[in-house]
């Protein structure tokens, strides 16, 4: 089994500037969506966790390389360089640049500026030279400059895009690649060469941009920034330079042939850019509704009388949240008074651009979080299609009324309330960050959204949730006098129960085919399916790859613990891995519909957390979990425990731990797994399972 590399990783450790951080994940977002996942990593992540199996793309950013070596000389370097040459992709952005190549001079004979040294990864076997263009000064714009480059379009034209002869980018500070065209002979390739006089001596071609092929993989290294938008830089908050507008205005007229060079280069790295690059769409209006609209009443009269509203400066009713703000909008009386007003503006030089309220575009750097989101009450009925035309709540209520009929030991309330979005930031963060709000929400409230602008996956993972992906999150309270006997840690697998058992009932009077959709569940908390470009039985062993994921945030208060248990689960979007219509499509099945399976998949989560609260996790939960994931028998290595091979046994009935016994090892190989009497149990808190590689390591 193996797993598609989905993850772009933007180095955002030790040496790296905020700025060029921001920047880097920002463009490549828009040029890589929907089929990668841009995240940030730290120096300790590179050098501990298993990041390169599922990696597309290792960016380093700009900043000051040095900082970059004291992070990664030796064994960070070491995996970087393995990954590259074992078939991955590296993308060095000015600091990067000098950091991929085999030797870094940068301001030689300045005292205070001089950085001069040999470099561990080597992919460019010359030097780095620098300043290719005089006046850097840290932390500054002063040396900043709009420098044109003139591209090799032969050697980017395989990709099929449309490549610029010549682009002005972003400079500030980046070297030259000294005599790039003497090493053809060893990989090397100029993508695209300065056209003005350099400040160093650059021997042929000026090279600006260079392509280095690396064992099976492949490195991009750059001396400007071709990923600085010139839209995402303030022409007005420049320091010592000149004139820093004319720079600006000089981006924004080349920000095509920014775009078509970044697309060009993604893709002679080997990943597939999207085909048109869209703006981030601005934030929705949020919708609370119910099939009882009385009880969108009640709840609204019980937030006045806990205190949940405050007024606006304009006399509007606001609730004010810990992380978030929400301004409540009756339907049809929308009031867009003050909400441009209150869009954040930004202050970093250049990390931000200007926002809506300065009259620019909307596409730039914002923080998300502090924009106040609008929140409709619906009292009088429930949304209509023109107000939500991708979520239809009258069908999503009908199929949950419908299923609820099927479970009638359950108390239904479970999407009796809905929050939907079309555009949100994080259905869990808009519950979890808010936790005053929170405590006044009832149990079983479901927020779904279309599209998440920064979805939330375990620790730093971010779960890539493009228009097709189910995504809700639903409010869960569970007293602390079941500790014993329902201990809140099974939660995450009454959930991943309940989508496996929600997919497999989605319309078993008429298609009874859905039980044969091929899902599993991965320890603790992941939804797997087979590829369907999987090969014929007995051709190939079987591949599954990640549909979905399951983040459970709890917390405590007066004597319940209140859950957020967040789900994203590919429905429709084929990318970045597969969807369950293609699955379905394969049986000959009618596709689903978000609002149908999201009630299947709520009244399966009620029904046996219900069942739960009664028996606890008993036998049948644990026969139904088994049958389900894809762990029986299954041989890992604990490298915690010295490397000792283990046979995956369960999971333990007291607090949900994954068992592994361990088997007897004769000469480096397992001998018929058998068992030697010992037993590990590990937490999947503290456990990271490379699942594809049969790896259990202890997170740090």
């Amino acid at each position: 089994m193996s797993g598609k590399r989905v993850n772009v990783l933007v180095y955002a450790g030790g040496g790296t500037t905020l700025e060029s951080v921001r920047h880097a994940t920002w463009s490549l977002r828009r040029l890589l969506g929907p089929n990668y996942a841009v995240l940030t990593v730290t120096g300790d992540q590179i050098l501990k966790e298993p990041w390169a199996a599922s990696c597309a793309l290792l960016v380093m950013p700009g900043g000051a390389d040095l900082g970059y070596c004291r992070t990664l000389n030796g064994e960070g370097n070491r995996r970087i360089k393995q990954y590259v040459q074992m078939g991955g992709s590296y993308l060095g952005l000015c600091a990067g640049g000098y950091y991929g190549c085999s030797r870094c001079e940068f301001e030689v004979g300045k005292k205070s500026m001089e950085v001069v040294g040999d470099r561990e990864l080597g992919f460019f076997q010359g030097t780095c030279r620098g300043l290719a263009f005089p006046g850097f000064v840290y932390h500054s714009e002063a040396g900043t400059r709009a420098a044109e480059m003139k591209v090799n379009r032969e050697a980017l034209a395989t990709g099929g895009g449309i490549v610029p002869e010549s682009l002005r980018v972003y400079y500030n500070g980046g070297g030259v690649f000294v005599d790039a065209e003497k090493l053809k002979s060893r990989g090397v390739e100029v993508l695209a060469s300065y056209t003005d006089e350099l400040a160093v001596e650059s021997g042929e071609a000026n090279a600006a941009v260079v392509y280095c092929k690396v064992g099976d993989g492949g490195a991009i290294l750059t001396g400007p920034h071709p990923e600085f938008s010139g839209t995402n830089l303030s022409p007005n908050e420049a320091s010592g330079h000149h004139d820093y507008p004319s720079v600006v205005s000089a981006l924004i007229a080349d920000e095509k042939k920014r775009v078509d060079f970044m697309k060009a280069c993604l893709t002679k790295l080997g990943l597939k850019v999207s085909q048109e690059t869209e703006a981030v769409p601005s934030l929705s209006r949020l919708h609370l509704s119910s099939s009882q609209p009385s009880q969108i009443t009640e709840l609204l009269h019980s937030w006045h009388e806990n205190g949940i509203f405050a007024k606006g400066d304009d006399g509007r009713e606001i609730i004010k949240g810990e992380n978030d703000t929400f301004i409540v909008e009756q339907p049809g009386r929308w009031d867009m008074s003050g909400v441009q007003d209150a869009l954040p503006v930004p202050t970093s030089m250049d990390a931000d651009a200007k926002t809506q309220a300065d009259g620019q575009s909307a596409d730039s750097l914002l923080d998300y979080n502090t924009i106040p989101k609008r929140l409709v009450t619906h009292e009088d009925g429930l949304p209509d299609s023109k107000e939500t035309p991708y979520f239809n709540h009258p069908a999503f209520f009908a199929n949950l009324n419908h299923y609820n009929t099927h479970h009638p030991d359950s108390a239904h309330t479970f999407g009796r309330v809905i929050l939907y979005g079309e555009v949100v930031t994080s259905t869990n963060t808009l519950l979890d960050k808010n936790p005053t709000w929170l405590s006044r929400l009832p149990t079983g409230l479901t927020a779904t959204a279309t599209t998440q602008l920064a979805g939330r996956g375990r620790g730093t993972n971010v779960w890539v949730s493009p228009p097709g992906s189910l995504i809700f999150s639903t409010v869960l309270r569970h007293s602390l006098s079941l500790s014993t006997s329902a201990p809140v840690v099974f939660i995450q697998y009454l959930a991943a129960l309940a989508i496996v058992a929600g997919i497999h009932s989605y319309d078993h009077h008429h298609y009874s085919g859905y039980a044969q959709i091929p899902v599993k569940l991965k320890w603790p908390n992941d939804i797997y399916a087979l590829d369907p470009t999987t090969p014929a039985p007995g051709s190939e062993e079987k591949k599954y790859v990640k549909i979905g994921g399951i983040l459970v945030n709890s917390s405590y208060a007066g004597g319940d613990y209140t859950l957020v248990c967040g789900i994203g689960l590919n429905v429709s979007n084929a990318a970045p891995t597969t969807s369950l219509s293609l699955l379905a499509e394969k049986l000959h099945l009618p596709p689903f519909t978000q609002e149908k399976l999201l009630a299947s998949i709520l009244t399966q989560f009620e029904d046996l957390y219900t069942r739960f609260c009664r028996t606890g996790f008993d036998k049948r939960f644990l026969d139904a979990y088994y049958a389900a994931w894809l762990h029986t028998d299954q041989i890992v290595t604990l490298e915690a425990e010295g490397g000792a091979r283990a046979r995956i046994v369960g999971i333990s009935g007291d607090w949900g731990m994954l068992v592994a016994e361990e088997v007897v090892v004769v000469a480096g190989r397992d001998v018929g797994g058998r068992g030697t009497g010992r037993r590990f149990q590990l937490q999947s808190d503290s456990n990271s399972f490379d699942f594809f590689k049969g790896l259990l390591k202890r997170k740090v």
